[in-house]
């Protein structure tokens, strides 16, 4: 159970990313025509739809769909439920698109630390 604690805190911790850090390698590095992600609602419109801190993500526009649905139909919050599954896909998709990103700067770090030992046992062979 505790396998990537141990990955990360017992392991080699320079390779490892930190997950709350942003990535430093460019974004097309490791995944060729990637278009960036781009937020689709403005921070005004979901401040103004009183979105909550945490849930102002790319998945932010479906919320507010969700959000002024479940006002509008208020007793009867199952005619939102095509709404909600939007936003829970979204939700799902973004956590995927994470979960890649971290791998992808994980094995990036990986590869740039093989290539300075590389380097370094190269230049005291000479």
């Amino acid at each position: 159970m505790g396998a990537h604690l141990a990955r990360r805190y017992l392991g080699d911790a320079e390779a490892e990313p930190d997950p709350l850090q942003l990535p430093t390698f460019p974004a097309e590095m490791g995944l060729p025509g990637r278009a960036p992600r781009a937020m689709v609602a403005t921070p005004q419109q979901l401040a103004a739809g009183r979105v909550p801190l945490e849930q102002r993500d790319f998945c932010g526009h479906h919320l507010l769909r969700l959000l002024r649905c479940h006002r509008d139909a208020f007793p009867l919050p199952w005619h939102c439920h095509h709404l909600r599954h939007a936003w829970d896909s979204c939700q799902h998709r973004d956590y995927v698109m994470r979960m890649k990103e971290f791998e992808r700067e994980r094995r990036l770090l990986q590869r740039q630390k093989r290539l300075r030992q590389r380097e370094a046992a190269a230049a005291t062979a000479e």
